[in-house]
């Protein structure tokens, strides 16, 4: 079980770059104009770049921010395996990325082996965070410089890809697999179309990091299930440092 303790579970939240599309600078507002013609699609024919903007514009790192990180490591207590979980925060989304490498370089010294493992990060998590990192001038970490790698260099573990065995037309959310292994649900407060929502009109960082969290957890049961381990009922263990 050496090896659980060499994997950093990891989960994102993310909001539109501003409240709103008026408030858009109008250089990005082009742009998005632009995108928003191949949203539009039969789904919603009708919908205006601005509710479109409200609606999508989350989950696209050029026109979106990381508000909330969410990171977790299996550690081993004398009464069972607990899930340190810890959420980094804020409105400065340079410091909050910042924050966040100095968090892993720290790990990184004492587990050089560590690895990212969370659900879909390989398409959204990690490429956004890169993307992000790279627009605020923040160095990436050596794991998170993946230009030029080949796939099996990418040490990334992603719970969406094990559960696809290689079927890359499979999309499975994270609740779903929840609910079929017999999982508590982590969609009991928020879900991730309202993040933006409770950052804009609430300001409520705490309950963002909350969700953030759950899916963490969530996400290292899920994990543990893949690799067929039923015997062990990790309990989470919240820090600050």
């Amino acid at each position: 079980m050496h090896y659980l303790k060499q994997i950093l579970f990891i989960d994102i939240e993310t909001v539109s770059l501003t409240p709103d599309y008026n408030t858009l600078p109008p250089q990005l507002q082009q742009h998005w104009d632009h995108k928003a013609k191949y949203l539009k699609g039969n789904a919603h024919p009708d919908a205006s770049s601005a509710e479109l903007f409200t609606d999508k514009a989350g989950i696209f790192s050029e026109f979106a921010k990381v508000v909330c990180i969410g990171i977790g490591r299996l550690v081993e207590k004398e009464d069972g395996w607990k899930l340190g979980l810890k959420s980094i925060t804020g409105h400065d989304e340079k410091v909050l990325l910042n924050s966040f490498c100095d968090s892993y370089n720290k790990l990184v010294e004492r587990f050089p082996e560590l690895k990212f493992c969370g659900h879909n990060i390989k398409e959204f998590d990690i490429p956004f965070l890169c993307r992000r990192m790279m627009i605020n001038g923040v160095p990436l970490p050596e794991s998170m410089q993946l230009s030029g790698k080949r796939p099996w260099e990418i040490q990334h573990l992603d719970t969406l890809e094990l559960w696809r065995f290689g079927d890359y037309k499979h999309f499975t959310s994270l609740a779903l697999l929840a609910a079929i292994f017999d999982i508590p649900s982590p969609k009991d407060d928020i879900n991730g179309s309202e993040v933006g929502q409770v950052y804009w009109q609430q300001g409520d960082l705490d309950r963002i990091a909350t969700y953030c969290l759950k899916d963490v957890l969530t996400t290292a049961k899920v994990f543990l299930r893949l690799k067929g381990i039923t015997d062990m009922n990790i309990e989470p263990l919240y820090v600050t440092d």
